[in-house]
């Protein structure tokens, strides 16, 4: 008896912890974090308050995160405005920076004084002042039976007022956004600085250590940051640049911890997360896995390595290309993860269950059948029907990027729809012979070529010949149903392969240029492409979202009603402020592979290939590391360098500071690993990391790599 008593006690105990797991799931709004989430973040070890994180009355850990220049996140790390981000946020400011003579994309920045600190005409810091709920204001004059268009008008009509209305100081702005699929409404008031300058940066073998490799995955061993300043105007407002600008008094700046993390630590993140959707049906998931990512991983894998076989044989198309395969490898990569992640962690069925779990309890509530019931079930059959025409649209979008001449006639075509519109004027044919000048420095035609001969055969494949328009069809079929047939008589006869001959036609009375762009082969194929999805695909495609976006904005209102009380939910990511918890751990992305939670910079020469873009290592570094020169930096006679844990992120957290349970600067998040990119549309915590870089690695790099030891002087460093 006693036995089987001690057993039935060990059982309660399991099922009473399992249900206080900590979830570590969700971007959450600041301004709610009292109400949703404050008890949990305290139990998982947080010990700071809410009121810590977001205040409109005091200086707060809000005021010193920052949208960086809109497309990444940074924060306010010193009392002088200094900014911390990554490299590859600042890569175009530096870049624009760097010449022959201070290539300092190669080598490295540092400004030794104030007066050396780079100005970015364009570039702005963004601060969040206060969110106000404007949803009753927002939606006050929608009316049941409305359209979707006629709603969407109405909820617009209401912005503009509301915006015009909000209670301000004159320098700042208001914007709102909508959440929940337009179910809810925040405004933002904020404060844009424009004089933003570049402090610092590593060269790129330490800010872009790994490159494309290691692009995506774990273990990481990146220094991807960069340091800026925000000036302002003598009075502390935003100012345009000025010599007479003064470092920026923020009203809070993150402290830095020189402790470190260990396993099971927590751990925040904060910033602008760009966009997720992680409230589809499973159908939409289904589609986005085995139809989306397929259709454009299977174009970009068919370019990449047509591309990658030139660029090792020809040291001119390696330069010519470099930048177009990166750009073109990083979403490829990132959508073979997503399919790898929702595989592994059986992400379709996982949503499936969730829905038997809301139309079992839909079912149980009269009321609330009697509201939303069918709603999920049309959604689900609505995204099986847009299939087709998504598909199509993802390999016709993959198609006329990919094949440069496809995106030389878009370029073409804008051009004649400007001067239609504006008229011809030298300048503006100079503009553009200067745009082609650019885009044909860095084109091939023999590597289009055999790029447009696998991508063609691709999408004639994929793409039912009903969806692909006559035009195109009657192209196809002359040349007998075959891609290399059509390259050979497009490549030999197009003025699309060269900028001469582009200019040549543009420089042409507008009748005989006309006239000759209709004989193009090349321009007949990119208008056949163009109308054939313009009359077949996007009307459909159109009409069906519509449907999509009224019923997904009912179906996620239908799982806030269905499941109150039994779920907290956080909008989806949409470029506004959030906040992310997790713990530091490692995972096991397949069988018989179990990954730590830190790396070294014992990994980073072990990585050493001298010479390699991705892989060398400077000279300084490799004297650091034999001497074990680490400073007050190293643990153990060991420097560490990246960490991962369980933050929920995504695109537009790049930048973003990873903090310890106290709020003091731990790290800087700078990717995801590669399975756990799923966590866009199905997050599981057994596999979603989020990679950083530690903040001892960065400042062992700014101190002892750089010797730019006056930045790390005005931080506030804790022990």
């Amino acid at each position: 008896m006693l036995q089987n008593s001690v057993k039935k006690w060990l059982l309660l105990a399991l099922l009473v912890l399992s249900q206080h797991v900590y979830a570590t799931e969700g971007m959450w709004l600041p301004q709610l974090l009292s109400n949703l989430n404050e008890k949990e973040m305290k139990g998982m070890g947080m010990k700071i308050n809410a009121s810590d994180i977001y205040n409109i009355n005091k200086g707060s850990l809000k005021d010193a995160i920052v949208s960086f220049g809109g497309f990444c996140t940074a924060e306010v790390i010193s009392s002088q405005g200094l900014l911390l981000t990554n490299h590859h946020c600042g890569y175009d400011a530096i870049q624009k920076h760097s010449s022959l003579e201070h290539n300092y994309l190669e080598n490295g920045f540092w400004a030794r004084t104030a007066a050396e600190e780079l100005p970015n005409p364009g570039l702005t810091a963004t601060f969040i002042v206060r969110i106000d709920d404007v949803t009753k204001a927002a939606v006050a004059d929608v009316k049941p039976g409305m359209t979707e268009k006629e709603r969407q008008s109405a909820i617009d009509k209401r912005l503009e007022i509301i915006k015009q209305q909000v209670k301000k100081e004159s320098w700042q702005d208001a914007m709102i956004k909508p959440f929940f699929e337009g179910n809810k409404y925040y405004l933002f008031v904020t404060e844009t600085y424009k004089d933003v300058r570049l402090v610092g940066t590593p060269p790129s073998s330490i800010g872009k250590f790994g490159s494309d490799t290691d692009n995506w995955v774990w273990p990481r061993h990146t220094g991807d940051f960069s340091m800026f300043r925000i000036y302002a105007g003598k009075d502390g407002k935003p100012a345009p640049y000025s010599a007479d600008n003064v470092p920026l008094k923020p009203k809070y700046f993150l402290p830095i911890s020189m402790k470190g993390v260990k396993k099971d630590d927590f751990t925040m993140v904060m910033g602008f997360p760009g966009r997720t959707t992680e409230y589809l049906p499973s159908e939409a998931v289904k589609q986005t896995v085995e139809v989306l990512d397929f259709a454009k991983v299977e174009m970009r894998d068919a370019a990449l390595k047509i591309w990658d076989g030139y660029m090792r044989k020809n040291e001119q198309i390696k330069i010519q290309y470099a930048a177009k395969f990166a750009s073109t490898a990083n979403y490829w990569k990132k959508w073979q993860g997503e399919m790898l992640g929702i595989k592994k962690t059986d992400g379709i069925a996982k949503k499936q269950r969730y829905e038997a779990e809301y139309n079992k309890l839909l079912n149980a509530n009269p009321a609330l059948k009697q509201q939303y019931g069918g709603v999920l079930d049309t959604l689900n059959a609505l995204y099986v029907k847009i299939n087709p025409y998504a598909q199509n649209r993802d390999y016709y979008s993959e198609l006329t990027k990919n094949v440069e001449l496809l995106s030389a006639a878009d370029k073409l075509f804008d051009y004649l729809d400007k001067m239609n519109a504006n008229g011809s004027s030298d300048d503006s044919r100079n503009k553009f012979a200067g745009t082609m000048q650019d885009f044909y420095k860095n084109y091939n035609p023999g590597v289009d070529k055999d790029v447009f001969v696998s991508l063609v055969d691709i999408y004639t494949k994929r793409v039912p010949e009903n969806l692909r328009g006559s035009l195109f069809n009657n192209i196809w079929s002359a040349s007998g149903n075959s891609s290399k047939t059509l390259a050979d008589n497009v490549y030999a006869t197009s003025a699309l392969t060269a900028h001469a001959k582009v200019m040549k036609l543009v420089q042409l009375p507008q009748e005989e240029m006309i006239a000759a762009l209709r004989k193009d082969l090349g321009v007949q194929l990119a208008i056949a492409l163009h109308e054939g999805f313009k009359e077949n695909v996007a009307p459909q495609l159109s009409a069906l979202q519509l449907q999509i976006n009224d019923r997904q904005r009912t179906y996620m209102q239908a799982q806030m009603d269905v499941l109150a009380g039994k779920k907290n939910f956080y909008p989806d990511a949409n470029s506004t402020l959030r906040v992310t918890y997790g713990k530091v751990d490692g995972y096991s992305p397949k069988d018989g592979v179990d990954y730590d939670y830190y790396t070294w910079l014992d990994g980073v020469m072990e990585k050493y290939i001298p010479g390699d873009y991705e892989f060398d290592v400077p000279a300084k570094l490799i004297e650091l590391y034999k001497k074990k020169d680490y400073g007050r930096y190293g643990v153990n006679g060991k420097m560490p360098v990246c960490f991962i844990a369980s933050n929920h992120t995504t695109g537009g957290n790049s930048g973003s500071p990873a903090l310890n349970a106290y709020g003091q600067l731990i790290g800087l998040n700078f990717d995801r690993t590669w399975e756990g990119t799923m966590s866009d549309i199905n997050y599981d915590p057994s596999i979603c990391r989020n990679i950083m870089v530690d903040i001892r690695y960065v400042l062992f790099i700014v101190d002892k790599f750089a010797g730019c030891t006056r930045l790390v002087d005005e931080m506030k460093l804790v022990n």
